[in-house]
């Protein structure tokens, strides 16, 4: 028995109304694709901090993810397992021409924009012709803004460079303080989002992943957090001791010795 019809079996075993395990059985897609989105986030950890056999252990929990989803369907009488396999394999074949082509498209090689020509037609042919078409709405926020502004760019619909993304930046910024000048609510997170969207674009522009930025400022601040936290325990002191001017100068501190 192959390690995928082991898992497959397993799956089926948990899944037994009579049988199997409660929990299992009780699920559905909706309960849960939130463990689905975080165990995808847990190998990205997992590679971020060179764990391989964290990786490992983590892609088999992202992979168990995909049984489950896909034996729930096969329930459902949907699709099954080597339903979603074939098509993953299908479409890397149709989107890969220079590797699974004919002769002349082999001979042909790799072109730039091909596979987005490709997806494009793909997109078309489900029936949703939007340059926007894909895009799925649970991508993390900073990603999807990301991809809509790529998705605008290609049909010109764009600024020429950074320096008209800075000055809409400066605009948002603007339009933020007036609505922090209502006390509006509503007002206010809207134009804070257009400030957000407005910054993602411009990483864009200057080819800089915000969501991979955005981690790693995010790691930065945790370095240096419970540096400053070890050194305030190490005096026997709380924050509630230091005023913030001090604390500014722990901080200081603390990037000199933890980056």
């Amino acid at each position: 028995m192959s390690e995928i019809q082991k898992l497959l079996e397993v799956m089926v075993s948990l899944r037994d109304r009579e049988n199997g395990c409660p929990w299992d059985a009780k699920q559905d897609f909706k309960t849960i694709a939130p463990f689905t989105v975080e165990e995808a986030y847990e190998v990205a950890d997992a590679i971020e901090r060179q764990d391989m056999d964290g990786l490992r252990d983590e892609l088999g929990d992202l992979l168990f993810q995909v049984v489950f989803h896909a034996r729930m369907a096969e329930e459902a009488g949907y699709f099954d397992f080597g339903d979603v396999a074939a098509g993953i394999s299908d479409k890397m074949i149709r989107r890969h021409p220079h590797v699974f082509g004919d002769a002349a498209e082999r001979a042909d090689g790799k072109r730039d924009g091909s596979w987005e020509a490709i997806k494009e037609l793909e997109r078309s042919e489900a029936g949703d012709s939007s340059a926007l078409a894909g895009v799925a709405r649970a991508l993390p926020a900073l990603k999807r803004a990301q991809k809509l502004g790529s998705r605008a760019n290609r049909v010109g619909f764009d600024w020429p460079d950074r320096h008209g993304v800075r000055e809409k930046i400066r605009e948002e910024l603007d339009e933020l303080e007036q609505a922090v000048g209502t006390r509006e609510p509503d007002s206010m997170e809207e134009e804070f989002g257009d400030v957000l969207f407005a910054v993602v674009n411009l990483a864009r522009h200057l080819d800089i992943d915000p969501e991979k930025a955005l981690t790693g400022a995010n790691y930065k601040f945790e370095r240096r957090f419970r540096e400053m936290e070890r050194k305030i325990a190490a005096s026997n002191k709380r924050f509630q001791d230091f005023n913030m001017e001090s604390l500014d100068k722990l901080w200081r501190k603390a990037k000199k010795r933890v980056g």
